[in-house]
């Protein structure tokens, strides 16, 4: 059994994505540009808010600045979150199943800690978490691994003795190149098989990793993230 594990949020612990498509559909229909939940699946799904408005800017000659499309968003995210953001399956029961067994739980997430913790709180969850890590403390985000390096210093173990929990590319990457062990459970976008294979697991979610920790084997990971 591992002694810390370390959570993603969006995509991972909540259901955000779907609410990430709505934002930028949003935006978009300002415009009357079509954006169809595949778009955003294979083009933005489990990249960050500043890249992907970039794109989004550059893709379809949006008339306005990064910052404007970004303070658009974030106003409909607020909007969006007031309404409930739900927990992915078997999120709430992977939390106590690891708290009795005494397992540190840890949280890494790029977003700001205000809004993390709405979220936590909203679903009153956030006793759950030992130690947590945003955006802001951090210099480089995913895929460089500083996030969960930060988190496994936080958790005071080694990193063989940690386990991240993640859903997309950037964060297999981010936790290969901490040299800690990475569960993937995939949301909207299925990761390249590369980061699969650099996987321990490949789960189809939350509520099968118990069983995965009790039972399950882990391979030896790369030290460094796979090339893209």
């Amino acid at each position: 059994m591992k002694k810390a594990v370390i959570f993603d949020l969006d995509g991972l612990l909540i259901d955000s994505e779907i609410i990430s498509y709505s934002m930028y559909a949003d935006l978009l229909r300002r415009y009357r540009f079509p954006f169809s939940l595949d778009t955003y699946a294979r083009l933005y799904s489990g990249k960050n808010d500043l890249t992907n408005m970039q794109t989004l800017i550059y893709t379809y000659h949006l008339p306005l600045t990064v910052e404007e499309g970004l303070a658009f968003v974030a106003e409909r995210e607020k909007e969006y979150f007031a309404k409930g953001v739900a927990l992915k399956p078997g999120a709430k029961e992977l939390l106590r199943f690891l708290k009795n067994r005494k397992v540190k739980i840890l949280l890494a997430s790029s977003s700001l800690r205000e809004r993390a913790l709405g979220i936590l709180d909203q679903h009153g969850i956030t006793s759950f978490f030992d130690a947590m890590v945003f955006g802001p403390e951090i210099e480089r985000g995913k895929p460089f691994p500083d996030i969960f390096i930060k988190a496994q210093e936080k958790s005071g173990e080694s990193a063989m003795d940690c386990l991240v929990l993640e859903d997309s590319d950037a964060g297999i990457r981010a936790a290969c190149g901490a040299g800690i062990d990475v569960i993937c459970i995939p949301d909207m976008k299925k990761p390249d098989e590369p980061f699969l294979s650099a996987a321990a697991a490949v789960l189809p979610s939350l509520l099968d990793v118990p069983m995965w920790l009790e039972g399950g084997t882990i391979g030896t990971l790369p030290q460094t993230p796979p090339e893209t």
